[in-house]
């Protein structure tokens, strides 16, 4: 009787795997379920009830204006999925234990998985703090990229996310400034996209800032701190602070330290924004 029970799952996940809906049939049904619940809330026009400190309840009312639009992103964030294949990310992302999202993710043949409506909030930045912003999920876009963390990025990955980086840049008008790692945003938490990323190739498209071929010898005094907060980094660790940088502008070293080259380097950046 087991063995039947075994023989009878296993039939039923066959069947759904070979469903002509596809794989994630299922997921796709609970998304659309969940915008939908979205809809309604963005569309309630009766305001909440509102009492003063003696519990009288204020007058209000519900008037709308013909003069609003929807939020938009102003932050890219991208992120190395530190998975071993495409299908675990995608698996990772489709069930409601793991809690985390990303709107895109690039597998390594290029092909892009868009998974999140790019108006709507994914799960993906986590703690962290960039500037001012600490609730970087409701201001930015979430790209995946699959990749171990180890191993370089593919040609076909790279050029896939500068086609898709172009779009959401005109689409949403982001600043250069803007496109940023997930270990900028948290440095004492994560380490991606790392040092082998191209944030170099990037910044060449427009996509973030990289420094000078020629570069100015940081002045005596300067405080690479300040420099570092004004470019966004949270400096509260500062050898976390120091360790992003690096990864993200120098990638041929990523110690806590700063050398003659990196105060350069961070000299000739910081400028930047």
């Amino acid at each position: 009787m087991k063995n039947y029970y075994l023989y009878l799952l296993l039939c039923i996940i066959v069947l759904a795997s070979c469903s002509p809906k596809g794989p994630y049939a299922l997921t796709n049904k609970v998304y659309k379920d969940k915008t939908k619940g979205f809809v309604a809330q963005i569309q309630k026009q009766l305001p909440d009830s509102l009492t003063d400190s003696t519990g009288r309840q204020i007058p209000s009312d519900w008037v709308g204006t013909v003069n609003f639009g929807i939020r938009k992103a102003n932050y890219v964030i991208i992120h190395f999925t530190a998975q071993d294949s495409i299908q675990q990310t995608l698996h990772t992302f489709t069930i409601a234990i793991t809690q985390v999202s990303a709107h895109y993710v690039i597998a390594k043949n290029g092909k892009v998985f868009h998974m999140v409506n790019d108006y709507l909030r994914a799960n993906h930045a986590g703690l962290g703090k960039w500037g001012s912003v600490t609730d970087m999920n409701s201001c930015s876009l979430g790209i995946e990229i699959d990749n171990n963390g180890s191993e370089p990025f593919t040609d076909a990955q790279i050029n896939s996310l500068l086609a898709l980086l172009a779009q959401l840049k005109k689409n949403y008008n982001i600043p250069q400034a803007n496109f940023i790692g997930h270990q900028d945003f948290a440095p004492k938490r994560k380490p991606d996209p790392g040092p082998l990323f191209p944030w170099h190739k990037l910044a060449r498209h427009g996509f973030g800032y990289w420094s000078d071929d020629v570069l100015e010898l940081a002045p005596e005094g300067f405080d690479y701190t300040i420099a570092l907060k004004l470019i966004g980094y949270d400096t509260a660790d500062i050898k976390a602070a120091i360790v992003a940088f690096k990864r993200h502008f120098v990638q041929t070293d990523v110690s806590p330290q700063l050398t003659q080259l990196d105060l350069n380097v961070l000299y000739n950046v910081y400028q930047k924004y």
